[in-house]
């Protein structure tokens, strides 16, 4: 079973990751359009074709899209995908970033547009709020290989880097707007990776909070796989926020964190957090992904049917732990990259079938009116091997274990489904092909079971059961039954390339009415009972899916505790058994933890200095007080600015803490029960770096210096070591990085920085219109700072060059200075650094202690 769960994260990993682009690799392709022509007579060449008969034959015969239609949707489903991107409505430049695209940008790219259904270079997207999502008429090869592209291409790369903009395909914007965010939400992005949604929804809360405040809002970001938790770190780290936790567990076994079932009740504080629901859930679950074939052609060669119906029983589990996880009267988006109707409406219905009255699915076809959706189908088929069924009654009885009643529109299957001597040989066919035959086509569970002729025929000869001709021989003659779903899946919305030139999407909105209770869950999953345990392990192995339904083991209730609807009787952390950084010894003492409700009672302290999981950094509260008062005081900190409970750090030994992390109260809340319940959730990186350790050679009052990630959110507060500095002044410290002080402009300025104690200190960008005061220059939204030291004869930048240059050229825009080209150094002043230089004069060497974020990662468009 921990093989079949090790392959089913790695076949996760490809269909979210892993995917080549093709269009970048394969410069020979022929023109978009065109499909294979030009290829004919070059055999080498078929797997990057743009058509696949099998995927053409199953979405005709599904009626995905009208007949009339079929060509457009094909022709442009062979188009490489226009470019989209995403401007952060929080970041300080928004307006400035608007302006630029709307008079320099669009006017300047009008004779580069190539497409004859396009009038536009780039435009916003109508249905996209705010104007805040672009389409580009050019694909991502046309901006990396265009010359008279080149200057937007950089301009791209910078903003997204620097997060004032984020480069994500147009339809995975759209499941964030339907969750209808609000900013005192908790939210629970449950598959994260890699984390363009999850930066949405952090938009989201920011959007409209003041400076020096944050919102009361949460958002928990998870993932099953570590290194894909490294991208999402990377794509966060970005939005430098302290309301984020990620996460690295199972979806489907995400923790239930209810202190009730770990502490008696005279432990319990009422005032604090006694469990954790979250307000909204984001359900975007793996899939087969060929809603992306556009962004990844190489799909067209790898898809088979038995894709989608091998992932089919993990999105349910993922979608009803989501559910279970849900408050009451919270709203849970269910969405996919795929168009397959097993893996989406399927899916669904069963969600409201096990859900019974407790769950609606919500009509949203007044929101976002300007975006293009087709209603969700309410009749369907299955195709297993070869063969088109239409109700479960009809599929063979070896492959009821397989092919679930839940794959069909009305749910319901035959009474007879146990489960024959054959599975096993049935078993053994689908999985005979060598692991890597199974990596190139792919193979989810049971994608071997799909339409592919090398499959069926390697089943005859491997059968074990000695009547396989007359086995195929049945299987392969096609159904003609069909049957309907009696919920409203028309309100699901599908959305197809050729509606407003994207990438195909399914999305369903839920809204959770009542707690679910124990008849509503277990009736779901009694035929999944029917499979005997003996060949648990073999079908979880085929179906790829990490664990049987815990929901099984539910101990009878008339309520369910819905955060731990799916949780094990145990209450242990399923999925800590298969984690890569988890071996089976650490696994069994923390059941026998949980087993004997001790949490709430052993030492706090031995608990939070070892840390739970193995590889992954502990967090711990920062309570050295000696530090904390040198920081308030050599800053001048305000009292009103909260830093008790707020700090914490991933290094166990306090003595040697190097960073400092801020949290907002909902991070807190969630810390301060987890550690109560024995640290249950697997936290790889939370909180806003705020404060870090600097040494210099001169020495300074404070030891720790100020993060420019931080310093947004701390310098309202800030009464000491702050200079305020003219437009040139600022430009000069950006454009040379360390400036001697008799060399500043104005005098004045170079006078009192040299009167400041040596260390760390902020220069305020003086020139903000309408303060007559100019101490309240830093609480104005537009206020533009940056962290420096103070040497002995010197003033030294220390931000990363790279917002350095983001920032030089934001201000030469607003007051129209001129960056000489090519400068190295000052005339007649020495630029190399001086001894008052500090050991990290930049933070572009920072990195989180936490592990899972110790490697360095490539820039990658999201999703």
């Amino acid at each position: 079973m921990g093989g079949g769960r090790k392959r089913g994260r790695t076949q996760r990993r490809h269909f979210k990751q892993g995917r080549e682009n093709v269009w970048k690799h394969n410069p020979q392709r022929p023109p978009a359009g065109e499909g294979g022509e030009g290829r004919e007579g070059n055999p080498s060449w078929q797997p990057f074709a743009t058509e696949n008969p099998a995927f053409e034959e199953y979405y005709k015969e599904q009626q995905i899209i009208p007949e009339e239609e079929w060509d457009d949707f094909m022709s442009m489903l062979r188009k490489p995908l226009p470019a989209t991107f995403r401007i952060n409505a929080s970041c300080q430049f928004f307006q400035d970033i608007c302006s630029q695209l709307e008079n320099d940008f669009r006017k300047s790219l009008e004779t580069e547009v190539s497409d004859e259904h396009e009038q536009d270079a780039i435009r916003p997207l109508p249905w996209y709020p705010g104007n805040l999502a672009w389409h580009l008429n050019f694909s991502r090869m046309q901006l990396r290989r265009n010359q008279a592209l080149e200057s937007f291409h950089e301009f791209l790369k910078r903003e997204n880097e620097v997060g004032n903009i984020t480069r994500q395909e147009a339809v995975s914007m759209v499941p964030p707007l339907f969750l209808n965010v609000q900013p005192d939400h908790h939210i629970l992005d449950m598959c994260a990776a890699p984390g363009s949604k999850t930066f949405q929804l952090l938009e989201m809360i920011h959007q409209s909070t003041k400076p020096g405040l944050l919102p009361n809002a949460l958002v928990v970001a998870n993932d099953v796989d570590v290194q894909r938790c490294n991208l999402l770190i990377h794509q966060t780290k970005r939005m430098c926020t302290a309301n984020l936790i990620v996460t690295n567990h199972e979806a489907q076994n995400f923790p239930g964190c209810n202190l009730a079932k770990f502490c008696s009740e005279t432990c319990m504080d009422e005032a604090k957090l006694q469990r954790v629901e979250f307000d909204r859930v984001l359900c975007d679950v793996p899939c087969s992904g060929d809603g992306t074939v556009r962004k990844a052609p190489d799909m067209w060669r790898k898809w088979n049917a038995g894709m989608g119906n091998g992932l089919h029983r993990l999105q349910v589990e993922i979608a009803m732990r989501g559910m279970g996880l849900l408050k009451v009267g919270g709203r849970m988006v269910y969405s996919t990259c795929s168009m397959n109707p097993v893996e989406n409406e399927a899916v669904v219905a069963e969600i409201l079938r096990r859900c019974g009255d407790s769950v609606e699915l919500l009509d949203v076809s007044k929101e976002l009116p300007e975006l293009a959706r087709r209603p969700g189908l309410s009749t369907w088929k299955v195709r297993d091997r070869g063969s088109w069924f239409g109700v479960h009654e009809d599929v063979p009885r070896y492959r009821k274990s397989v092919i679930s009643p839940s794959m069909f529109p009305s749910g319901k299957g035959s009474k007879d489904v146990e489960v024959n001597t054959d599975v096993d040989a049935d078993m053994k066919d689908s999985t005979d092909m060598g692991e890597g035959e199974q990596e190139r086509n792919i193979a989810v569970a049971d994608s071997n079971n799909g339409d592919s002729p090398k499959t069926e025929e390697k089943t005859e000869v491997d059968c074990e059961s000695g009547e396989a001709p007359t086995r195929y021989k049945k299987l392969n003659s096609t159904s003609t039954r069909t049957e309907h779903s009696d919920y409203p899946l028309h309100r699901c919305m599908r959305i197809v390339p050729h509606d407003q030139n994207s990438g195909a999407f399914f999305i369903a909105v839920l809204h959770k009415h009542s707690s679910l209770n124990e008849n509503q869950v277990v009736d779901g999953v009694k035929s999944e009972q029917n499979i005997s345990k003996d060949n648990t392990g073999k079908l979880e192995k085929d179906l790829g899916s990490d664990k049987v339904s815990s929901e099984e083991n539910i101990v009878p209730q008339h309520v369910v505790d819905d955060t731990n609807v799916l949780d094990v009787e145990q209450n242990g952390d399923m999925d800590s058994k298969s984690s890569k950084d988890k071996s089976s010894e650490d696994a069994k003492v923390i059941i026998n933890e949980a087993e004997k409700g001790q949490a709430g009672t052993r030492d706090r302290r031995r608990q939070q200095n070892q840390g739970r999981w193995r590889g992954v950094d502990p967090v711990i509260f920062f309570k050295d007080d000696v530090t904390v008062k040198s920081i308030v005081s050599f800053y001048g900190i305000k009292d009103s600015f909260p830093l008790e409970g707020h700090l914490v750090t991933r290094n166990p030994d306090t003595s040697h803490v190097k960073r400092i992390y801020y949290v907002s109260k909902s991070v807190q809340d969630v810390l301060e029960l987890n550690i109560k319940i024995g640290e249950r959730l697997k936290i790889t990186s939370l909180g806003l770096k705020i404060f870090e350790r600097q040494s210099s050679k001169d020495g300074s009052p404070c030891t720790f210096r100020l993060s420019s990630e931080g310093l947004p959110l701390l310098l309202p507060y800030i009464t000491k070591q702050i200079l305020y500095a003219s437009a040139i002044d600022f430009q000069h410290l950006l454009q040379y990085r360390t400036v001697k002080f008799p060399d500043f402009v104005d005098a004045k300025f170079g006078e009192e920085a040299s009167a400041l104690l040596p260390g760390c200190c902020v220069v305020v960008l003086r020139e903000v219109s309408g303060h007559q005061d100019i101490g309240s220059i830093v609480t104005d939204p537009s206020a533009i700072a940056i962290v420096c030291w103070k040497g002995k004869t010197n003033l030294c930048v220390m931000v990363s060059p790279l917002d350095g240059k983001e920032l030089l050229e934001r201000i030469s825009l607003r007051f129209g200075l001129k960056i000489p080209e090519l400068v190295k150094e000052k005339p007649n002043q020495e630029v190399t650094g001086s001894d008052e230089q500090p050991d990290c004069a930049t933070e572009a060497d920072d990195q989180p202690e936490s592990k899972a974020s110790d490697m360095e990662i490539p820039d990658a468009e999201a999703e």
